[in-house]
């Protein structure tokens, strides 16, 4: 059985897909601003917080690491309705993206708060310096410079994962994928193309993170 392929009527769905693209950017640009924020606010909390503190974050952190994220999607978007509360499936797809992200990034800025040499911190403390600045002017900078490979490439898997948006029909490049083959029958064409996209999207993002790398923390 001979095959043809014919990429011809996947290329004239262009603009859907570039849509699809987009709201993939979308994605995972919020989820990266969210989560990382929520990882640094529980992990400092983890790191300097009361017990109490640190027992519920810990929890966050076990229970969203070891759940699916699909899970995590369809509690929130199919879920939270039976209490009352109704969201489109974009902004449910945020949420469970940011929820998702700010568990793994605060074992990664954890991590990067706890390999700051304590003499360092007790020398701020020393000058007179006061907690807020301590961590402000002496903990954050070295702790990035050690977290940021790790946090690079857990956003480029968090972009990777925004295609799980698509089982709730938001319009993200593996939807936009799902609509052209089921107007085309072209699946391997329509698959291999999103595959390049998906590749290309991840090699960019990993080279504007060694780009932001080189700027901030070797020049």
């Amino acid at each position: 059985m001979k095959y043809g392929l014919q990429f011809r009527d996947v290329f004239a769905a262009w603009e859907s897909i570039l849509d699809g693209v987009w709201i993939t950017l979308l994605l995972s640009a919020v989820a990266m601003v969210g989560g990382l924020l929520i990882g640094i606010l529980c992990a400092a909390g983890r790191t300097y917080g009361p017990a109490w503190l640190r027992r519920i974050v810990g929890a966050y952190v076990e229970i969203i690491r070891n759940t699916p994220l699909l899970v995590q999607l369809f509690l929130i978007f199919f879920g939270l309705p039976s209490f009352g509360v109704r969201l489109d499936g974009l902004t449910a797809a945020m949420i469970a993206l940011v929820i998702n992200l700010g568990a793994y990034t605060t074992e990664i800025v954890r991590a990067g708060l706890e390999a700051v040499p304590k003499a360092q911190i007790e020398a701020g403390h020393s000058l007179g310096l006061s907690g807020l600045q301590v961590f402000r002017y002496i903990v954050v900078f070295p702790a990035l410079k050690a977290m940021f490979p790790a946090l690079a490439s857990q956003f480029v898997l968090l972009m990777l994962a925004t295609s799980v948006a698509s089982q709730i029909s938001v319009q993200d490049l593996f939807h936009a994928a799902s609509i052209v083959q089921s107007r085309t029958f072209r699946d391997f064409e329509v698959y291999t193309v999103i595959g390049v996209l998906y590749l290309a999207l991840a090699i960019g993002f990993r080279g504007l993170f060694a780009l932001i790398y080189r700027v901030v923390f070797v020049r």
